[in-house]
């Protein structure tokens, strides 16, 4: 189970609970007034190659160097 505290427990021992993330492993619930608005957890780093991340983020682009006509611009609103 995820541990919480309230904001002016975690303000009072911030460094204290850093700590015990990074030693356990476990994420920490930051509550204001009984709600949650922060997680605190370990850091993981993704690894993965930017390619990968960008494979199949382009659909298709027929003509990359043929000249672009002012007709041929989309505006988004």
């Amino acid at each position: 189970m995820t541990a919480q505290v309230s904001k002016s427990k975690f303000k009072a021992k911030a460094l204290e609970y850093f700590r015990q993330v990074e030693t356990s492993g476990e994420p920490i619930i930051v509550t204001d007034h009984g709600q949650p608005t922060l997680e605190i957890r370990r850091y993981e780093s993704v690894g993965r190659d930017p390619l990968e991340v960008l494979r199949g983020s382009v659909l298709r682009y027929d003509r990359p160097t043929d000249p672009v006509a002012e007709d041929d611009w989309e505006a988004s609103n």
